[in-house]
């Protein structure tokens, strides 16, 4: 993975590591940026978005003409997403991070 090249680039810490559907996921963050990084075993090179929201349900509401590939998932730390196909055929994926009250 390429978590020494961010971490030294744009100068970010580690903020979460797990492995979810046989993928390894890091989030690396500085104040209110994060980038999420993934390593899957598959040979095929995809471009995968992550836009973190504040409340998924609101936006999933939005994006009903979007094709939906999987979720919503409810993550080990609370945090909820949900991924779309783009356009081009990239993944988009929506994460809300705190919960809505």
């Amino acid at each position: 993975m390429s978590i020494a090249f961010y971490r030294e680039l744009l100068n970010l810490e580690l903020e979460t590591l797990f492995t979810f559907m046989e993928e390894r996921i890091v989030l690396l963050a500085s104040g209110d940026f994060r980038i999420e990084l993934i390593e899957t075993e598959e040979d095929e090179k995809t471009i995968h978005l992550c836009f973190e929201v504040t409340d998924l349900q609101e936006v999933m509401s939005r994006l009903n003409g979007m094709k939906k590939i999987e979720g919503p998932y409810q993550l080990h730390n609370g945090w909820r997403t949900v991924f779309y196909e783009g356009p081009n055929l990239e993944i988009i994926e929506f994460l809300q991070t705190a919960s809505t009250v």
